[in-house]
């Protein structure tokens, strides 16, 4: 199940809000310019795989996506238990950072938890299978694999240059609730 929480920047042990329908989450989402909706993802991948084995599952859904809205690249994260290097690749993923494009962001299988940035709010995503966001440039993000690792997420953007993370210095993701918390 997919749960949002918003926080004021001031108060990270206490949400203001928490969501768990879809449609409640799209909602909050959008009026920050971020889009959530359910999608179906059409093929089984298992964390771990190849991002060469996840693009060919979806290559149908990733070059409708590409075509229709203007996405020139793809980046895969599968991440699973076994991988050898998820500690590094965690504590990268959890420092906040921005990208310079658009993104959109599918996840195949498993859970991460996704903290965005916006003006003095910070909006966690339990995102899982099925889940997909749409992230403007810009806005400052970080994502928590959790412990014990276990997700695909295929990630679209507008520009090559734009997929490139930038990250921000601040320390602010930190001091939220990770994915295990």
């Amino acid at each position: 199940m997919s749960i949002l929480c918003v926080y004021h920047v001031s108060t990270p042990d206490t949400p203001n809000k928490v969501l768990t329908h879809v449609d409640d989450i799209a909602q909050t989402l959008a009026e920050q310019g971020v889009g959530f909706e359910r999608w179906q993802a059409s093929t089984r991948v298992e964390a771990g795989a190849s991002a060469a084995e996840v693009t060919a599952a979806y290559q149908g859904q990733i070059d409708s996506l590409m075509t229709a809205e203007g996405y020139a690249q793809v980046e895969v994260l599968s991440v699973s238990r076994e991988h050898p290097q998820q500690d590094g690749g965690r504590a990268r993923l959890r420092d906040e950072h921005r990208h310079d494009a658009d993104e959109i962001r599918l996840f195949a299988a498993g859970r991460g938890l996704l903290g965005l940035h916006i003006d003095d709010y910070v909006y966690t995503v339990l995102c899982e299978k099925h889940d997909l966001l749409r992230i403007p440039a810009g806005v400052p993000r970080w994502f928590d694999l959790g412990e014990e690792p276990r997700v695909v997420a295929i990630s679209l953007f507008k520009t090559a240059s734009g997929a490139v993370a930038h990250v921000t210095g601040s320390e602010i993701a930190q001091g939220f609730p990770g994915l295990d918390d």
